[in-house]
């Protein structure tokens, strides 16, 4: 499937919401679950959805994967963005002025080797970097929200700052410092008992 975004024009028209779930090997069924059900009661909403390596969904628009370009479009033109608990995936999305909403893989659903996604969206939903979503009604409630008021998931330009970008970055990988760190600290004590 050739992916074609909206066109501006239709950004106001056609609410678009766009999910990413990245390119893991593991599967990501749950949330593609969450969202076809979501999706069966607003037709009028335009979902995209990249699904990696999860099961094909019963939605007009899905593809396995996306180029970067494919995505960095796509993200421009979205109303809202979904993604996965991936940072490269969050970052972008908010470099492209999008607060995203996040829902972290799982490790007791086979989503994910560790809970890494889990500990830095819960570390960045703490901050106000992300929406962060754990269960199918923090999911729905989120999308509802965000297709009544899409501003209020849209990055404010600050002016005063030298470059968004590069502050967003700097923050996300502060976070991921951190947990890092913790996880150095936490492997180093286990060793010593």
């Amino acid at each position: 499937m050739t992916f074609e975004p909206p066109r501006q024009r239709d950004r106001r028209t056609v609410p678009y919401v766009l999910v990413v779930v990245g390119t893991d090997v593991h599967r990501f069924d749950r949330l593609v679950g969450w969202l076809e059900r979501w999706h069966a009661d607003r037709p009028g909403v335009r979902l995209v959805l990249q699904y990696g390596h999860s099961r094909p969904p019963a939605l007009p628009e899905a593809t396995p994967f996306l180029g970067h370009e494919e995505l960095q479009r796509a993200m421009a033109e979205a109303t809202l963005v979904v993604s996965h608990g991936g940072p490269a995936t969050i970052t972008e999305a908010r470099r492209t002025g999008h607060l995203p909403i996040v829902v972290p893989r799982d490790p007791t659903h086979d989503e994910h080797v560790d809970n890494h996604q889990q500990l830095f969206s819960r570390r960045l939903g703490a901050a106000g970097m992300v929406r962060l979503c754990e269960s199918e009604a923090e999911l729905v409630a989120a999308l509802d929200e965000g297709l009544a008021d899409p501003a209020r998931f849209v990055l404010a330009a600050d002016p005063g700052r030298p470059d968004p970008r590069a502050e967003a970055v700097a923050r996300v990988g502060a976070v991921i410092d951190d947990l890092v760190a913790r996880r150095v600290r936490q492997r180093a004590g286990g060793r010593r008992g």
